[in-house]
């Protein structure tokens, strides 16, 4: 199926009301794209990822764009440029990444979205900005609901459903008021109506990735659960998923994380870059929430919308989590009822070839 035809019909497509945000995307000539990154000058240049690289731009009104530009023309990278246009054109959603407009010309493949000043939570937590401290923990909770509020709407109330399947800390960008922006929909799948999971090629990046979908291929809602619930854990401890303990092993962050929790040291799972400046009480909730939705077995997982009550204060509803069993056990270094294996191997790890990062 061709690039046009299967957009052609987007325009038109319904769109729930919540957080809705007016569609005013358009069609770039190459040309107009070309002149606002100064021809994809390297220092343009955003960022880089499997599919190519992310330029910074200016168009003629002064408005400042980035442009996704994809490394090299296949049906592949088609049918991915084609299924993100799509899924961006069809969501309206204050914490969803908004579509400024596209350009297929020829080979070129280029996605405009509107510029997000403090770029991506990754930045912040482990890249450029991770220095200057600039997520206390009032931003950090905001990043955590309205980022689960956007995955909401893509799992509930868009028509039809959509799963991510790419859910991480460089994929939540950050606008000028360090508001989430969940964001890059080139793996995302639409799940029919009445459908639990659909089976595809495992695409993501380790140490996010469910089990079932690792293993099997079944992506569900469920797997970006798990894949928000390392986010979370993440956020609010400053660590990476996957922690290097030797050139030979790693250690994920849930395996360092449910000990302390069980014994409810929450000073030691904090970011020390918050130097103790946070609500214990939210703290505890985005921790435990986070395990949850990061249980090896999925019918443990809450569902997104949960999730959102649970960090918005559910008292009820974060009593049960609070209780469940997988708190209440210390002993979960071996792989017990959670699955769970305490180190990965870096041969291992070579092993999961996974889709591009």
């Amino acid at each position: 199926m061709g690039f046009r035809s299967l957009f052609c019909c987007v325009k038109g497509s319904d769109r729930k009301n919540q957080g809705k945000k007016e569609a005013t995307w358009r069609i770039f000539s190459l040309k107009e794209l070309q002149l606002a990154t100064n021809n994809f000058n390297y220092d343009n240049k955003l960022g880089e990822g499997g599919f190519g690289s992310v330029y910074w731009g200016q168009l003629w009104d002064g408005s400042q764009i980035a442009v996704k530009r994809l490394k090299s023309w296949s049906n592949k990278a088609e049918m991915e440029f084609s299924i993100e246009v799509e899924i961006l054109a069809r969501v309206r959603h204050k914490n969803l990444l908004t579509l400024r407009g596209y350009c297929a010309e020829g080979q070129e493949r280029l996605i405009v979205y509107d510029y997000m000043t403090n770029l991506s939570l990754l930045s912040h937590l482990h890249g450029q900005h991770s220095a200057e401290c600039h997520l206390d923990w009032t931003r950090r909770m905001n990043i955590a609901i309205g980022a689960a509020e956007g995955i909401a709407y893509l799992h509930h109330y868009a028509t039809p459903h959509i799963i991510h399947r790419d859910i991480k800390a460089s994929n939540v960008l950050l606008d000028s008021d360090f508001k989430a922006q969940v964001a890059d929909f080139g793996f995302a799948k639409f799940i029919p109506d009445g459908a639990t999971h659909v089976t595809t090629r495992v695409k993501g990046t380790l140490g996010y990735l469910a089990p079932e979908y690792a293993m099997l291929g079944k992506a569900s809602e469920s797997c970006d659960v798990y894949s928000f619930g390392i986010l979370l854990l993440e956020l609010a401890s400053g660590k990476k998923p996957l922690e290097k303990l030797s050139s030979t092993m790693k250690r994920t962050i849930t395996d360092w994380a449910l000990p302390l929790a069980c014994e409810r040291k929450f000073n030691e799972l904090a970011d020390p870059r918050l130097d103790g400046k946070y609500i214990e009480e939210e703290l505890k909730r985005v921790i435990f929430v986070g395990l949850i939705c990061a249980c090896n077995r999925p019918e443990k997982r809450p569902t997104i919308l949960e999730v959102v009550d649970l960090l918005k204060g559910d008292r009820e509803k974060f009593a049960a989590v609070e209780s469940d069993e997988m708190f209440k056990s210390t002993l979960v270094a071996d792989s017990g009822e959670n699955g769970r294996s305490e180190l990965i191997s870096d041969e291992k790890e070579k092993k999961q070839e996974i889709g591009s990062d």
